[in-house]
C-alpha cells in the first residue's frame, strides 16, 4: 500500500503538526547509537531461571518468548532490544504502569535489563504459521485499520509508523505483528484512557482517542495473525 498523503499532513490531524520530524529524528538517533554491552548467554538464564527476587521471564511471556494468548501476556521473541529496554526502564521508573511488570523492574540492575533484553531479541521473530480467517468481517476491517487507516477519522494506518508489514521501527514504535490480541487490546485500551502514556509526544493516546471499542477489536485481531500479503519481507 502506498500512501500519497505527506506524513505532515497526516499528523496534523492529530493535533501534532511537528511530530514526525520529532518521532523520526529520535528513531534515527537511536539507531546509531547501538545498546551498551550486553550479555544475552546471561540473559537467557535470567529468562529462564530468574534470580534472587525476579521470577523467571518465561513463567508468563512464553518459553520461547512467544508470548501468551490466553493470558494476553506479549511476545518478546524478536522484539527490538532498544524498544524492549525502553520499556523495562518505564516499568521501573514508574511511567509504564502495571502491577506485576513494575516490580519485578525495578528489582532488575541495569546489566540484567540489558542482558535479558539483548536474550529476548536474539530470539526468532514471528513467523506465520496458520492460516487467517481472512474472510472474517472483523478481520477485514482490522486489516483495513492496520494497512491504510481511516482518513475520515484523521488516524493513520498502524504500519505508517510501525514500519512494512507492522515489523517495528525500534525504539519508539515496536513490532506490532503477532502479538496476542488480548495484549494489543489491551494496550489500545490503555491509550485511550491515558493509563499509558509513555508515547512519543503523545501520537498513541491520540490515535487511541480516536478509536471505538470495536475499531480496537478489530484490529487486534488482525494484528495477532495478519494477512501474508501485508508481512512477507
Amino acid at each position: 500500500m502506498t500512501c500519497r498523503t505527506p506524513l505532515r499532513g497526516i499528523f496534523a490531524g492529530l493535533g501534532r503538526e511537528r511530530l514526525p520530524g520529532t518521532v523520526f529524528s529520535l528513531v534515527l538517533a537511536a539507531a546509531a547509537a547501538p545498546s551498551a554491552h550486553a550479555d544475552a548467554n546471561a540473559g537467557s538464564v535470567l529468562a529462564h531461571q530468574g534470580s534472587a527476587g525476579v521470577p523467571a521471564c518465561v513463567s508468563c511471556h512464553g518459553m520461547q518468548g512467544e508470548g501468551q494468548a490466553a493470558s494476553g501476556f506479549p511476545r518478546l521473541a524478536g522484539q527490538n532490544q532498544d524498544y524492549l529496554l525502553k520499556e523495562l526502564q518505564a516499568f521501573a521508573d514508574g511511567t509504564r504502569k502495571s502491577p506485576q511488570m513494575n516490580p519485578i523492574a525495578s528489582a532488575l540492575s541495569a546489566a540484567q535489563k540489558r542482558d535479558a533484553t539483548a536474550y529476548f531479541a536474539s530470539l526468532p521473530a514471528w513467523k506465520q504459521q496458520d492460516k487467517p480467517n481472512t474472510s472474517s468481517p472483523s478481520y477485514q476491517r482490522g486489516r483495513k485499520l492496520a494497512t491504510v487507516g481511516d482518513w475520515n477519522k484523521e488516524m493513520p494506518a498502524c504500519f505508517i509508523c510501525h514500519g512494512a508489514g507492522g515489523r517495528g521501527v525500534p525504539p519508539h514504535f515496536p513490532a506490532l505483528v503477532g502479538q496476542p490480541r488480548a495484549y494489543t487490546r489491551a494496550q489500545l485500551e490503555a491509550w485511550r484512557s491515558a493509563k499509558r502514556a509513555n508515547d512519543p509526544q503523545g501520537l498513541m493516546r491520540s490515535v487511541g482517542a480516536k478509536m471505538t471499542d470495536q475499531e480496537i477489536a478489530d484490529v487486534s485481531l488482525y494484528l495477532e495473525n495478519p494477512s501474508p500479503a501485508e508481512v512477507e519481507e
